[in-house]
This record gives C-alpha cells, sequence and structure tokens, in this order.
C-alpha cells in the first residue's frame, strides 16, 4: 500500500454484520458464554453475562468484531436493551448510529 491509499473504513460492513431485527437475538439472559478465538484471542474468552461489566465487554466485542450470526448467537434482547444506555457511551457515535438506524427500538 501506498502512503497515499487510505485504509478501509473500520465501519465498512458493519451494517450487514448487524440483525436486521431484536428478535433475531436469542442470546442468554443467565449464564456464562465462551466466544470462539477469533474473537476473543486475548483477555476474557468466558463472560457472565449475569455481571454487567463482563456482559457490556462482550457487547462490545460482538459489536466490533462479531458476524451476524455471533451476535445473533451471544447477545440476549432484553440485555441488550437494558445495557444500550451504557454501551451509546462507550461505542463509537457511527456505530451507535447504525445499530439505532437498524433496531429503532434501542434508541426508544
Amino acid at each position: 500500500m501506498s502512503t497515499t491509499e487510505a485504509l478501509p473504513s473500520r465501519l465498512h460492513g458493519v451494517v450487514d454484520r448487524i440483525p436486521a431485527s431484536l428478535d433475531e437475538l436469542k442470546g442468554p439472559e443467565h449464564g456464562r458464554v465462551k466466544l470462539p478465538i477469533r474473537l476473543a484471542w486475548s483477555g476474557l474468552t468466558t463472560f457472565d453475562v449475569e455481571d454487567r461489566g463482563q456482559r457490556l465487554t462482550l457487547y462490545r466485542t460482538l459489536m466490533d468484531c462479531g458476524q451476524r450470526e455471533d451476535i445473533a448467537s451471544y447477545v440476549n434482547p432484553v440485555l441488550l436493551r437494558e445495557d444500550w444506555a451504557r454501551i451509546r457511551k462507550l461505542t463509537a457515535r457511527r456505530v451507535i448510529a447504525l445499530w439505532e438506524s437498524r433496531l429503532p427500538g434501542l434508541a426508544a
């Protein structure tokens, strides 16, 4: 890559990874989630979804690195709505705007 070529946007493909509706989310409301190494290659790999701090880390990791199937499998719609105000403060505004445009129920 030459110095005049721009790196691709971090947001490239984000919209395609966001589920089409909250109904697609089937993640657990209780217990632990162990992420595959492709998503959690350092630090925590297992998250207690009943621990709000761990859950926020899990959901932000999935929003940043997860594919649509990962998000659908590991994110719980009730907990996501409960945590959304906090997630909004911890995540890039452009990413939040994309999630809220795709899932308007989160912004309410």
